[in-house]
């Protein structure tokens, strides 16, 4: 019997390995094999394998963090493996805490309440890999309802009638690519770039504004009036940066929405800026920075946390869900922008350091489900790290 059980365990374990690496591979079709997470870790026979599920489904899922840290810091990727590892203890402890020998229902409200813990602060700023993301895929343009579909449907993984539930999930994700799309506002284009830089010199230099700039001319040249540019397109936002970019958009009626930081005698604001030939200013300031690189709390210097701040800003006269970087992994700050209908997603970030990883990939397929689940048009601008232009 113990040695049934035992790999019974080693089963659980590593299908929920499986899960993670499958659901969070970067393809929307593959994301509601996350869903398969709450069934083993309420089947597993005890806490410690509990607690066990639960680590290999997010060691999995965020595969390319030590990777990218290690790009990040340029240090080695033993840097990596130590905040991969820190970062799923919150995520572990969690779900280990609020697991239960019970079956039933009771344990089903105890996986509501651990996902409804990762997803806003204070736990949530470390909430990668929730399965309610996949509600877009599964449930498109149902909005809100659909997102309560989607938390009944991950309580139902957790019981033993949970195969109703999967059949459902494989039956209508095939159906997923021929999900309607929402109307685009015309003339808007998202521009991805593909700038180097390092950790060391992230700020956009003269030659850097140059070539951005000629990539928004020649996208207005096609017909675009409104360009959303990547998270740090801009560079430092000064009244140098300003007039520069007012001087070269002089004569048109175009509005560019780009990423910027601005700086302050206490750290910076990690923000998007609208700027047309009449000037530009910060329309959003990031809720949620990377944690560690670039939101230290116990240190001066960093970038600021907003929370719930400026959850919706106007673009263009449309009212837009803005999402910069690490805030599409997370799930509070698109359901709180979700609140106050906004008409377009605005996503941009900026990838350089996540070369050999899936994370730009991951924050795409986020974007979009979120966009599919509410039935809204979204735009997405990532500074890729593939090299120069």
């Amino acid at each position: 019997m113990l040695r049934d059980q035992w790999w019974y365990s080693l089963g659980l374990i590593a299908a929920s390995g499986v899960s993670g690496a499958i659901g969070w591979s970067g393809s929307a079709l593959t994301l509601p094999a996350s869903c398969v997470f709450p069934t083993l870790w309420a089947f597993a026979p005890n806490r410690l394998i509990a607690a066990l599920v639960t680590l290999a489904y997010f060691l999995s899922a965020s595969r390319g963090l030590p990777v990218g840290a290690a790009n990040f810091f340029g240090a080695s990727m033993l840097m990596g493996i130590a905040l991969w590892i820190a970062a799923s203890l919150v995520f572990v402890s969690v779900y280990f805490v609020l697991w239960s020998s019970r079956s039933g229902w009771s344990r089903a409200v105890r996986y509501v309440v651990a996902s409804a813990l990762m997803s806003v602060p204070p736990l949530g700023i470390l909430g990668w890999a929730n399965p309610i993301t996949a509600a877009g895929i599964l449930f498109p343009g149902w909005g809100w309802w659909g997102l309560a579909a989607m938390v009944i449907g991950l309580m139902t993984m957790t019981t033993r009638l949970w195969p109703v539930f999967a059949l459902f999930a494989m039956s209508v994700t095939t159906l997923a690519s021929s999900a309607s799309v929402a109307d685009f506002p015309e003339g808007w284009r998202a521009l991805d770039t593909r700038f180097s830089t390092t950790a060391a010199s992230q700020t956009t230099g003269y030659e850097q504004q140059l070539a951005t700039i000629r990539l928004v001319k020649a996208a207005v040249r096609s017909g675009a009036n409104t360009i959303i540019l990547p998270e740090s397109a801009l560079g430092i936002w000064t009244a140098t940066t300003e007039a520069l970019w007012a001087r070269e958009l002089k004569g048109s009626d175009v509005v560019v929405n780009g990423g910027a930081i601005v700086i302050d005698e206490d750290g910076y604001d990690n923000v998007m800026v609208q700027v047309s030939s009449d000037g530009g200013k910060p329309i959003y300031r990031q809720r949620m920075p990377v944690p560690v690189s670039m939101w230290h709390p116990w240190a001066a210097g960093g970038a600021k946390a907003r929370f719930l701040e400026n959850p919706i800003t106007v673009l263009r006269d449309h009212q837009i869900a803005p999402l910069i970087c690490y805030e599409l992994l997370l799930v509070w700050p698109v359901l709180q922008s979700m609140l106050f209908d906004p008409q377009v997603l605005v996503a941009t970030g900026n990838g350089w350091w996540t070369e050999g990883t899936n994370i730009v990939a991951i924050q795409t397929v986020s974007a979009n489900a979120w966009a599919q689940l509410f039935n809204l048009p979204v735009f997405i601008a990532v500074n890729q790290p593939r090299g120069e232009l």
